[in-house]
């Protein structure tokens, strides 16, 4: 004969039998499954369950607290630029400053597709930001011909390489924001979403880039940083575009 067993549901305490992690059926409709094990906090020793919460639900609140804490460290980001921008008036900088404005829209749609829980609207935001890194690509290939065939008096360079260098530690930290919970949360949209913000701050690389060559007296080398720039930005375009079309 099987001796009872002393554990816990919820305030209630109890013996049986059984043993091992269990629970009773609350209600005739719902099925029953297996709570996570007991254990103590400090020399408390009370049992309880966690992980009672729709594990979908979890994921909605990871994604979109993800999505929002990139979205503010771009948004800060992208201000401190227009800062800059204001000061100085330089194209490139604009630029620069449009990058960080588009990537951190591209975060709002997907922000609305965790917080419906909807898997059909998180592929479609995933496709909408390969888009958006696709353009990029188009953006700089077009700024880097027009480089070519204008070549162009860059000015205040110390304070554009400060700009560009808010713009990359900005985006990196977004960027592996997005990119850590979209691994943990098996999300190649949002995966997908830290590739664009990588992808803004190779832009501002190439910005850092553009004022040191210039600084040494070689504004040619200017176009050839726009022209790697964006090839870098397609190699990124493909592999986002993979993540996302593997989804299903």
């Amino acid at each position: 004969m099987t001796a009872d067993v002393v554990h816990r549901h919820g305030r209630r305490v109890h013996s049986h039998p059984h043993t091992g992690t269990h629970r009773h059926l609350a209600l005739l409709l719902r099925p029953s499954g297996p709570l996570a094990e007991t254990h103590d906090h400090g020399d408390h020793d009370h049992g309880h369950s966690h992980g009672l919460i729709d594990p979908s639900i979890v994921r909605s609140r990871s994604g979109i607290r993800a999505v929002s804490w990139s979205l503010a460290i771009l948004t800060l980001t992208a201000l401190a630029q227009a800062f800059i921008y204001e000061q100085t008036l330089r194209v490139a900088l604009l630029a620069d400053l449009i990058h960080n404005f588009g990537d951190a829209l591209t975060a709002i749609p997907l922000g609305v597709a965790f917080f419906l829980r909807s898997a059909q609207g998180e592929r479609w935001a995933g496709l909408a930001v390969v888009l958006a890194i696709f353009i990029s690509a188009l953006v700089a290939l077009g700024q880097t011909i027009e480089r070519f065939i204008n070549p162009r008096t860059l000015s205040h360079l110390w304070l554009l390489a400060a700009a560009g260098l808010i713009g990359f530690v900005g985006n990196e930290i977004a960027a592996q924001v997005r990119l850590r919970a979209g691994r943990r949360l098996h999300s190649p949209a949002l995966v997908a979403d830290g590739h664009h913000a990588r992808v803004d701050g190779f832009v501002s690389v190439g910005v850092i880039a553009s004022a040191a060559v210039v600084a040494a007296g070689m504004p040619m080398a200017d176009p050839i940083i726009g022209l790697v720039i964006t090839v870098v930005i397609l190699k990124i375009t493909w592999d986002s575009w993979r993540t996302i079309h593997g989804q299903h």
